[in-house]
């Protein structure tokens, strides 16, 4: 068996690339990806209040994450003030 069949069999392929983007980033930015990966799509506020980190560290760790390219973010369509976030691993 190849190291990559072993990778996918072990089902590490997959896993270990998708969160390769996150690993270097803070603590607070990887508890804010794992609320989104559990939650799916969430508002600052949102985060704010799953994560119980300040309004601040979430900020910081939304824009490390979507730097990363491992955040997506859009308008809400039923209150334009507010974004939604997905992750995008």
């Amino acid at each position: 068996m190849s190291t990559s069949d072993q990778e996918t069999a072990a089902g590490g392929d997959d896993a270990g690339d998708r969160w390769e983007s996150v690993r270097d980033l803070p603590p607070s930015a990887k508890l804010v990806a794992k609320v989104l990966e559990y939650e799916d799509t969430l508002t600052q506020s949102q985060l704010t209040e799953e994560t119980l980190l300040p309004p601040r560290t979430v900020r910081y760790a939304l824009s490390r994450l979507e730097d990363a390219g491992a955040v997506e973010s859009r308008f809400s369509f039923s209150d334009a003030r507010k974004r939604l976030y997905t992750l995008d691993l």
